[in-house]
């Protein structure tokens, strides 16, 4: 259908150019909301009555009758005020689209490496479902990027010399007065093990505020990455990222490279990026008042128009560095602008045997037969709504050192954060007053220990799969029992996660994600295995398997059946048409959703017509083998 509506599309371009001497702002061309206002329309009668000062219907009247002859258009009317309908010569159309669908994709030219940094979960405890939100978006969308050709890199950005990680630290050393040996005899889920110790950490800073003091000790000791601290960091952080990547591995999501922080401090990525950006003037010294000797860089774009301060510290007095200064180095890293580089190694294979590498300054775990990382072409960055202002100020900050081209190349892939319903909330032991329960939801939080564990949520989803395939296929092996629920369990968990539209605060309900009813990833399964069904039906009767379907699709004439059932074959083909097109205005919009909903509304019009036209009941083998 993309290729049909191109061709309208440069119909009407040129048609416009000749006879109005117009260029019209964006060609539109769309898909009417009833089949009776054509296959396709325009509303460009609507912009051109602008700038002709004439009516819009009496200018559609005349494109109408002057749209030029076009393969595969049968003919063009107008529409209320000044619509252009457009209904297609549906058997020339049919033909085109089976070929269209059959045919294998162009990869996309030019573009350049993308990276897509995603995940970036603290690495001081088990990840939970917020952070499979994040992980999914970013996988779907590098997945996206990857279907119509393009390289992608996907970075999960490990911030191990964060407070968080410092915490955990304390938390072995004056909760448990222990240390690197004793971290590394806990046995079984050490991420859930200090999921419950960072919560222990939590309520010590309440009882005894003085300990708070300790952090800023610890957070030196791991940036200068020595002592008992600093190795208990680097032991613990490992371990529990291997959870992370475990986790995660369970929903396919695939990762190329790790870079940490720390390998930023000790590459002196900073450094480089700071002498850049006092070089151009983008930052300055403060040198009176309540900020003297902080470094700022002011904040003078329209996203920075309502803030009291125009600028942010990115330096402060102390000379310590904020996170927004080593974003925005890292960022100059991601585009190759920086003009240094990591240290790689191999940090393990995923269970699919495609390799993850991490950045390292240990010249033991050096590989110097590495891919190449970094120098990206366009970056997008999957990070919940709440940092948009420091994204902002990382693209400020691009902008500021001469790189305008670059920082229109990057992208803050927000989304709105997790939270639990109310009765989620209380499933899982929090005390809720009535006004709680009124909420519409209740925000997690790691330091209170309130929130759902991807691994529980996915071993939830496991067994009643598991107790689901059981129910209805009894005579199953064991194995193949077990692999069908995780990839039932799997399938209903990622498209939880992208169904919601990405401004929304998904909260989060056990019922509504224990479901596989309705509008869930198991409905879209099935229709996948009742299509698979019906090529395996047909190749064990001597008709074509699935690939021999695609390559007579692309070989063979292609006509609509005559009579009623032309509408409803037509609308299956159409909606199939859309696939490309509907994942291309998701990437554009990055509002995966869109996808999503196609699925599904796809899943329901095979199922229902299927139903009504099944494949091995017709006894015509035109309609057999088109269908």
């Amino acid at each position: 259908m993309e290729v049909i509506k191109q061709e309208v599309a440069r119909a009407l371009e040129e048609l416009l150019r000749v006879r109005y001497k117009f260029t019209p702002g964006t060609m539109t061309v769309e898909y009417p909301p009833q089949s009776g206002m054509g296959d396709l329309a325009s509303p460009v009668a609507f912009e051109l009555a602008k700038t002709l000062r004439r009516p819009p219907r009496q200018i559609a009247q005349e494109l109408a009758a002057a749209f030029p002859p076009l393969p595969g258009v049968a003919r063009v009317d107008v529409g209320g005020a000044g619509y252009l309908n457009i209904f297609l010569d549906r058997g020339a159309a049919a033909r085109a689209l089976a070929r269209e669908i059959a045919a294998p994709l162009r990869p996309a030219g030019g573009a350049g490496k993308i990276i897509v940094e995603h995940t970036n979960i603290n690495p001081n405890k088990a990840a939970h479902i917020g952070h499979l939100r994040n992980a999914v978006l970013g996988d779907t969308l590098g997945r996206c990027l990857r279907f119509f050709g393009h390289p992608v890199e996907v970075q999960n950005y490990i911030d191990d010399t964060g407070v968080q990680v410092a915490d955990i630290v304390i938390g072995f050393r004056e909760i448990r007065k222990e240390g690197l040996k004793e971290a590394q005899a806990v046995a079984g889920r050490f991420d859930y093990f200090c999921w419950d110790l960072y919560a222990r950490v939590t309520e010590m800073y309440t009882a005894r505020p003085e300990i708070a003091k300790l952090r800023a000790e610890v957070l030196k000791h791991l940036e200068e990455r020595q002592g008992p601290d600093a190795e208990l960091a680097v032991y613990l952080t490992r371990r529990i990222v291997n959870c992370h990547l475990d986790t995660m591995a369970r929903l396919g999501v695939r990762y190329d490279l790790l870079p940490w922080e720390s390998d930023i401090l000790a590459y002196r990525f900073w450094d480089t990026a700071f002498d850049l950006l006092k070089k151009k003037g983008a930052i300055e010294k403060v040198e009176s008042g309540e900020r003297q000797g902080c470094w700022v860089m002011a904040l003078q774009g329209p996203g920075f128009a309502d803030l009291k301060e125009g600028e942010k510290i990115i330096v402060r007095s102390n000379g310590t560095v904020t996170y927004v200064g080593k974003d925005i180095a890292y960022q100059l890293w991601k585009f190759g602008l920086l003009g240094r580089d990591f240290g790689y190694g191999k940090f393990r294979d995923d269970p699919a045997g495609h390799p993850v590498w991490t950045t390292t300054s240990n010249p033991l775990e050096k590989d110097q037969d590495h891919p190449r990382f970094g120098g990206a072409s366009r970056v997008y960055n999957v990070i919940d709504v709440r940092q948009g202002y420091l994204q902002a100020i990382v693209v400020e900050g691009l902008k500021a050192l001469g790189h305008a081209e670059q920082a229109a190349r990057s992208t803050h892939f927000a989304y709105e954060m997790v939270a639990l319903t109310p009765k989620s909330a209380e499933k899982l032991g929090v005390s809720l007053s009535d006004d709680d329960r009124r909420r519409a939801f209740i925000e997690m939080s790691g330091r209170r220990g309130l929130g759902v564990k991807a691994d529980d949520l996915l071993d939830a989803l496991e067994k009643q799969a598991l107790a689901e395939v059981r129910t209805r296929n009894p005579d199953l092996a064991t194995e193949e029992t077990a692999a069908l629920a995780r990839d039932i369990s799997i399938g209903a968990l990622r498209y939880l996660m992208v169904k919601f539209t990405r401004n929304k605060v998904l909260a989060f309900d056990f019922d509504e994600a224990l479901s596989f009813d309705g509008e869930t990833g198991p409905y879209l399964q099935y229709a996948v295995v009742r299509a698979s069904g019906i090529f395996e039906k047909m190749a064990a009767t001597g008709g074509p398997d699935e690939s021999a379907a695609a390559r007579l699709a692309l070989e063979t004439p292609f006509d609509l059946p005559p009579g009623e059932t032309a509408e409803e074959h037509w609308a299956l083909m159409t909606q199939i048409a859309r696939f490309r097109e509907t994942v291309a205005q998701a990437v554009d919009t990055l509002e995966l959703s869109q996808i999503a909903k196609y699925a599904f509304n796809l899943a329901q019009r095979f199922n229902s017509f299927y139903h009504k036209y099944p494949v091995m009941q017709e006894k015509d083998e035109r309609w057999k083998g088109a269908r």
